[in-house]
């Protein structure tokens, strides 16, 4: 699983944040620094150790975690308050399967923790630190969005300006002379269902059966990748049409590109790190 790594920086600390399938992680080890820079595991264990901080850990698990081993959890409560009990954040992961918290080891290892969890023991280092480091977070995620949200128009634009291609070519090869508006649409309709097919694998009417709620149609529902590769192959139809090749045919060679096209865009790191 690839993650997408971020940093901010809170009252001169660098904390690191993670993205990890849409949610997102941040490090215990940077927030600990502002405590202990020295020992940073053992302020995590101090606050993890606390009956009031696995009660919280347990109940957000619960929550959000359908194989969290509560027996597990429920032994280690019992525990908590006793004379020399310590809990580091790998004993909590190992003994529980809880998802809250990541640990690993190395230079570039470290322990994170999601942040509805983040943020409850940044508040047990400091108010204040809590404070600027959920502003700090808030700033990072806007600025996340607001990026996301310009690619996706230009993306949008795009492909918006090669249907206009698509359609021109529709228009001088495939539509005859002399028929109806309504029938003219019914053939535009058609060859962009071929796109639709091709790259999301239903049509435009599937779409909508299947999303009543949503407003809009398919395509504004596209990813980034999405829209870039119906840029692309909506060029290529346009050429297809010009060269007569039958409309099956054509759907055919259109999904083997998208698909081929979506792998090496996913896969490929310099795009990744132009999303960063």
């Amino acid at each position: 699983m690839k993650e997408k790594k971020s940093k901010i920086d809170v009252q001169g600390f660098e904390i690191a944040v993670v993205n990890q399938s849409n949610n997102d992680y941040i490090s215990l080890t940077d927030i600990a620094k502002q405590k202990n820079a020295e020992s940073t595991g053992l302020v995590i264990a101090h606050w993890l150790s606390t009956k009031f901080t696995i009660e919280f850990m347990g109940l957000w698990e619960q929550m959000h975690n359908k194989n969290f081993n509560v027996t597990e959890f429920r032994n280690i409560k019992n525990e908590a308050g006793s004379n020399g009990f310590i809990l580091s954040s790998k004993q909590w992961i190992d003994k529980t399967n809880a998802i809250g918290l990541t640990s690993s080891a190395g230079r570039y290892g470290g322990t994170f923790a999601h942040k509805d969890i983040a943020f409850e023991f940044a508040s047990w280092i400091s108010a204040e630190f809590k404070l600027y480091l959920i502003k700090e977070f808030q700033r990072l995620k806007e600025e996340e969005n607001s990026r996301l949200s310009l690619e996706w128009k230009l993306n949008r634009t795009l492909s918006m300006l090669n249907y206009r291609i698509h359609t021109d070519a529709i228009k001088e090869h495939i539509i005859p002379k002399n028929i109806t508006k309504d029938q003219a649409n019914f053939v535009y309709a058609s060859e962009a269902d071929v796109l639709n097919v091709a790259l999301f694998g239903k049509t435009a009417k599937q779409w909508r059966e299947e999303n009543k709620s949503s407003e809009g149609n398919i395509r504004d529902y596209a990813t980034i990748e999405q829209l870039l590769v119906l840029a692309n192959i909506e060029s290529m139809n346009a050429e297809f049409i010009r060269m007569e090749i039958p409309q099956k045919e054509r759907l055919l060679k259109l999904n083997q590109i998208a698909i081929l096209q979506l792998k090496s865009i996913t896969t490929n790191d310099l795009f990744t790190k132009l999303k960063e």
